[in-house]
């Protein structure tokens, strides 16, 4: 029986909850057919990706699926591509706050989703929920995890598939935030990633599909 790995992320930046892990928690333990680990890492560079490779390694997953908060997104976005190179606006929860420095030293410039990111997303629109694509992961705790998790499945599990997907922030955060700050609820987001995996359990090759940005 195939098994899922999916991560989200504890709260950070000031806020109580991470819509990441809150939706995850959340997801049935079983997806079509397929048994899911469910694991919550800190918001801290090399911990975060170290903690996710425990978790390969304890869960043994033919799937990865990595969940971040990216606030100010209206939609849930697959990431298509991590890169090699972390800038933090702020600092992680351990205090440390990397300038301009490359994630692993020999790394490649990026790695590219193992997953079918364009029928992820076609798979939450087509059940009303928004999502698109994404070509950027940030330069924070974010892709730090995604480039660790498909470096570590490159050099060490070449025949398990992952990628990165961030989530809106959640309606409960948005009451103390700007008017017309994008939300969504816990309850969408699990949703979305609920078919979002089933697709990528579906596609083992991405799908011919209109995407990318005009910007």
């Amino acid at each position: 029986m195939e098994k899922i790995l999916v991560t989200g992320f504890q709260p950070f930046g000031g806020e109580s909850i991470n819509p990441a892990w809150e939706a995850v928690r959340q997801l049935p333990d079983s997806i079509a057919g397929a048994n899911v680990a469910k694991v919550e890492i800190p918001v801290v560079f090399g911990r975060a990706p170290q903690a996710v490779e425990a978790a390969i390694k304890r869960e043994s997953p033919t799937l990865v699926l990595c969940v971040g908060q990216a606030g100010g997104r209206a939609k849930i976005t697959p990431e298509f591509v991590g890169i090699n190179y972390a800038d933090a606006r702020i600092p992680d929860n351990d205090g440390k706050q990397p300038r301009a420095e490359k994630i692993i030293a020999d790394g490649p410039a990026a790695y590219f989703a193992t997953l079918p990111v364009k029928a992820m997303a076609k798979a939450m629109n087509d059940a009303g929920i928004p999502a698109e694509v994404s070509y950027t992961a940030g330069t924070y705790v974010c892709n730090d995890v995604m480039y660790g998790l498909l470096h570590t499945l490159a050099t060490k599990y070449p025949k398990v598939r992952g990628t990165f997907l961030h989530v809106p922030f959640a309606t409960e955060q948005a009451t103390h935030m700007p008017s017309g700050t994008p939300s969504m609820s816990i309850s969408t987001m699990t949703e979305g990633l609920k078919r979002a995996l089933e697709a990528a359990l579906e596609h083992t090759t991405g799908i011919d599909a209109t995407g990318g940005t005009t910007h």
